[in-house]
């Protein structure tokens, strides 16, 4: 297998506008996780219901996700992008001008409706244009890109949130103008007859093998679950609680976290050329029982610090392995919608978690959840990586449903 099946086309303006694009999605939580204690605290509210900013933001693409999927498959790719990627940045900032909580909760559930069309379209586009051990590749970089924003965003959202926190919301503004150089840079992919109505729906159905997309799809949901309601919403509160740490300090330890994601997302080209994408998955299911362990018994901020790496270094195994697994078994007229049905179970379980661990700490405290949590994904991990096969299932040169 030669290095050019894992030669990334830089200058391809198609995907330059796919990673700008991708550059703007982790403003969505990333950005607003460091801030939300002062968040709370500004509307003397609950921690679950500041944790309401997290799920407000993700609760349309489990409803609307398919559907934007099967628009964009009979539409096309580029008619939902651009409009998506628009109204983000447009909703992000009234956000910035608003001081009732109310009101910023359906602003975000507006800009959670335009993220899932952005989430969709960039892994559906890569998949269109990029097939084998090089979609694996042009999927890792555009996770890195993803973790690149996420690395950098906690630090900025809080660093800005120590002035006041509307100031996080401006920031969202950057995706008005990646929108309108995704209107003049992307090109529309061939992607077979567009079908429509119960015909479309009963393809995408009969395309899929059942039992390899289930598991995929409930890997995604288990994984953003437990990633978002412990990383991302348990952690900054435990950080403050024991350890009063600011919000900078907490946005330091999610972008240190972020940038291990990012590391090994770039590496899934060269790994998928060793592994199959499922044992990825199940790596990455190690990586997280064993990562949340360590922050359940660290004493410092240091030894948590270590603990979320390698819970970011898990989500960067998983991510481009998923999505170039769910690529691979979809035809390409029902890509979209297959991937879709991803996103709606990565909107799902980001939703589900945060409000499900702060939820449960009525019951049991951070640290208990922390430690049931690194134990059962450590036993997941266990038993698929014993059951999964270690041989990579992709060549650069085969088609999607030959592979």
């Amino acid at each position: 297998m030669s290095a050019d099946e894992t030669t990334i086309p830089w200058r391809s303006p198609t995907l330059q506008a796919i990673l700008v694009s991708t550059l703007v999605l982790p403003l969505g939580v990333p950005l607003l996780s460091p801030v939300l204690p002062a968040i709370r605290d500004s509307f003397g509210i609950t921690d679950a219901r500041t944790s309401l900013l997290i799920t407000a933001y993700f609760v349309p693409g489990i409803v609307l996700s398919p559907v934007i999927g099967m628009l964009a498959d009979q539409v096309g790719r580029k008619r939902v992008m651009v409009p998506s990627l628009l109204a983000f940045g447009v909703t992000g900032v009234l956000a910035a001008l608003v001081n009732s909580f109310s009101i910023v909760l359906a602003l975000r559930l507006l800009q959670g409706t335009a993220s899932a069309g952005v989430f969709i379209l960039t892994v559906t586009f890569i998949s269109d244009v990029f097939d084998g051990v090089r979609r694996n590749a042009v999927l890792g970089v555009n996770a890195a890109a993803l973790f690149a924003g996420a690395a950098i965003y906690p630090f900025v959202g809080g660093a800005l949130g120590s002035i006041d926190w509307h100031v996080p919301f401006l920031v969202y503004a950057v995706a008005i103008p990646a929108g309108l150089f995704a209107m003049r840079a992307l090109e529309e992919p061939p992607t077979g007859e567009p079908r429509t109505g119960l015909r479309y729906l009963r393809g995408a159905v009969d395309a899929l093998p059942a039992g390899e997309a289930s598991a995929l799809y409930g890997a995604t949901f288990l994984l953003e679950a437990v990633a978002f309601g412990t990383i991302l919403t348990a952690l900054p509160f435990v950080l403050t609680a024991d350890f009063d740490a600011s919000s900078v300090v907490i946005g330091a330890v999610l972008t240190i976290q972020t940038i291990a994601s990012a590391a090994v997302a770039l590496k899934n080209g060269d790994l998928a050329k060793r592994w199959s994408n499922h044992r990825l998955v199940a790596c990455s299911f190690l990586c997280y029982g064993i990562g949340l362990l360590v922050v359940w018994a660290g004493q410092s901020v240091p030894v948590l610090t270590v603990g979320a790496v390698i819970v970011g270094v898990g989500f960067g195994l998983a991510l481009p392995s998923i999505d170039a697994a769910i690529g691979r078994i979809a035809l390409p007229e029902y890509r979209a919608g297959a991937l879709s049905i991803r996103n709606a179970t990565t909107f799902l379980g980001r939703s589900a978690g945060p409000v499900v661990y702060t939820g449960l700490t009525v019951l049991a405290s951070y640290a208990a959840l922390l430690a049931l949590s690194g134990i059962a994904m450590l036993l997941l991990g266990i038993g698929a990586f014993l059951v999964t096969s270690s041989e990579p299932r992709v060549r650069s040169s085969e088609s999607p449903r030959s592979q």
